[in-house]
């Protein structure tokens, strides 16, 4: 069967304003190579997610690579793109774990993972508009800033655990951001990580006893979910924690693939519906077998816009080795000896980071803080998501990020629907 890539020029050089699209490919050695820095791209992310959650970190990386490859699959390899680990469902795994166990985390993932798939074969029938009309930038911004803000406390929580090894963690990631050009810049997590843990190794910090007894090679461990008939309230109790990640990934997903369409052609906006499908049966996947939820992940965007090589061949080689690096119990011990320390000082800019990003849509669609109604929408919901509001009802537990994205919705449509009756808006 003919591969579905064509040959870049001679596959060998690519000139300094050429670019090389997602149904071409230049040498598989350079390919492999490309896709390599992929795979460096996502990994410091990626690995942090089941390191904060507790989850298996060599299982995360398993269904991150056959997701990647579903994603390919599903989007007729014409939208590039690596799906990593999300960091939305950092808080609500968390929270799911301590009342419920695992199982019910898991389930939780894969009730987002079904309502993603929906909202694709939704937006591949109708459109894109709805989506931009329920979550207009004042409110998706809203909605990822919160997100990264509610997990302030716990980033503090591991930083004081070892205040010296997450400080010199965070500093780390801080000069590398500004020291290093190009790829390396883009590493800054990851450089910080590993400056972080050797930094904990000279103080002791580090336990390696887990390690020696890992094998090179086997399956990692899989966890199915909860099932839900045998402990409804507890399993479904979780879930209003998850459901608001659905936005999330969604304006993380319809980000992504604007992005590309930028760096690409235009055409790929058409694939919005597919690269939501994609997603949510990959989070749906990862779920059923003890992985995370899984999204589209913008540091591998930025090695596209590096290097202007946007084929999805590289992908393909990204999600192999990763699934390669999942099939590797060592490798995920090696992970899961990264101290708390480490953790709180990367977390610290990390989780700021996402919160950020959300202020950063409000910037690019230019959103007038002069207006009433951003001023509340936003405010509201940052408040309630940073002090993590919590409203229980029998045996279901609201938490500040679902609170927090449902009033950034409902005071921004209401006061606008209200503002046009009365004319004051």
């Amino acid at each position: 069967m003919a591969l579905p890539w064509t040959l870049h020029g001679d596959g060998k050089t690519v000139g300094a304003q050429e670019v090389v699209g997602p149904g071409e490919r230049l040498s598989w050695p350079l390919t492999i190579g490309i896709g390599s820095q992929h795979v460096v791209a996502m990994f410091g992310a990626t690995f942090l997610v089941p390191l904060l959650t507790d989850f298996p970190p060599s299982t995360t990386l398993l269904f991150s690579g056959i997701g990647t490859l579903l994603f390919l699959l599903i989007t007729g390899n014409k939208l590039p793109s690596y799906l990593g680990s999300s960091f939305a469902f950092i808080a609500p795994i968390t929270a799911a774990t301590a009342s419920a166990g695992m199982g019910s985390a898991l389930f939780g993932i894969m009730a987002v993972g079904v309502l993603l798939a929906l909202v694709g074969v939704i937006v591949e029938l109708t459109g894109t508009g709805w989506i931009d009309r329920l979550m207009p930038p004042i409110v998706s911004g809203a909605i990822v800033a919160l997100i990264g803000f509610n997990l302030a406390p716990v980033a503090k929580a591991n930083f004081d655990k070892a205040p010296l090894t997450a400080l010199i963690t965070l500093v780390a990631v801080i000069l590398c951001t500004v020291l290093f050009r190009g790829i390396l810049g883009r590493l800054s997590i990851f450089l910080g990580v590993v400056v972080g843990y050797v930094a904990a190794v000279f103080f002791g910090e580090v336990d390696f006893s887990r390690v020696a007894d890992a094998a090179w090679i086997g399956l990692p461990p899989f966890t199915a979910p909860a099932n839900p008939f045998e402990n409804p309230a507890a399993v479904f109790g979780v879930l209003p924690a998850f459901i608001p990640v659905v936005l999330v990934l969604i304006a993380e997903n319809v980000g992504h693939i604007k992005g590309v369409a930028q760096m690409t052609d235009a055409k790929v906006n058409r694939l919005t519906g597919r690269a939501l499908l994609a997603d949510g049966l990959a989070t749906m996947l990862a779920g059923f077998g003890g992985g995370s939820g899984t999204t589209t992940y913008g540091e591998n965007i930025g090695v596209m816009a590096a290097t202007r090589i946007y084929s999805t061949a590289a992908y393909w080689v990204a999600g192999i080795v990763a699934i390669l690096l999942g099939l590797s119990p060592k490798v995920g011990a090696i992970i899961f000896t990264i101290p708390d320390g480490v953790l709180g000082g990367v977390t610290t800019a990390l989780y700021g980071l996402i919160g950020v990003i959300g202020v950063k849509i409000w910037l690019d669609n230019k959103v007038d803080f002069s207006k009433p109604v951003n001023q509340f929408t936003a405010a509201t919901a940052l408040i309630i998501g940073i002090a993590d509001f919590t409203l229980n009802a029998g045996t279901l537990s609201f938490n500040g990020i679902a609170l927090g994205t449902v009033a950034a919705i409902t005071i921004y449509h209401l006061m606008t629907r209200l503002g046009r009756l009365r004319q004051t808006a």
